[in-house]
């Protein structure tokens, strides 16, 4: 059980925003196994991450389209900027893909009964059921389709923001260890930095 948590530690490539950085003893226990993962992770997204898996197929949904006019081209190297995951901040990213879309910031409960996923950072439109080309608003309910996680497809989630913007498809080595994370899905333009 303890090398299966540790891997998914390290290996996780769900997105979760919540920074919340607060010290807590059970983040102090995980510290002690691996140290640079609670430096980057709240307690809630470290309690969560033991059911999350990466869908790593680099499979887009259909209707995205690929960016006209990205800042960075596919095979193009970017720092990450963000903390969605544990060791993403400050990692080289290669960019897979780029696509023009509307991103949006949801909260849900999973539908495999986990503790309820906070502010999940990022879902694209084509991700979301009978979402059309409107762009949603704050407070709207909806259903994911997307499955960048364990239990994300198919739960309620609730949209808490959105912005039209180029999503990319990344490629990094997880700057606190572990394996390549491939085809993470998604981070905006303005989480990345030039070379």
């Amino acid at each position: 059980m303890g090398v299966i948590t540790l891997t998914s530690l390290t290996v996780l490539s769900a997105c979760s925003s919540n920074e919340d950085n607060s010290s807590s003893s059970s983040e102090a226990s995980i510290e002690s196994v691996v140290p640079s993962v609670s430096s980057e992770m709240s307690e809630a997204d470290m309690d969560s991450m033991e059911s999350m898996q990466h869908e790593d197929s680099g499979e887009v949904p259909t209707g995205l389209k690929e960016a006209e006019n990205p800042k960075y081209k596919v095979g193009d190297k970017a720092t990450i900027e963000t903390t969605h995951m544990a060791g993403m901040k400050d990692a080289e990213a290669t960019i897979v893909g780029a696509f023009d879309t509307t991103a949006y910031e949801v909260s849900y409960v999973p539908t495999n009964g986990g503790k309820r996923v906070e502010d999940h950072k990022w879902v694209v439109q084509e991700e979301i059921k009978d979402a059309g080309e409107k762009m949603l608003e704050p407070g709207d309910e909806v259903e994911i389709e997307a499955d960048h996680m364990e239990g994300m497809k198919g739960a309620t989630a609730t949209i808490e923001d959105a912005k039209q913007t180029t999503v990319y498809m990344i490629d990094y080595m997880p700057k606190n260890g572990g394996k390549e994370v491939k085809n993470h899905k998604w981070v905006t333009e303005d989480e990345l930095s030039g070379k």
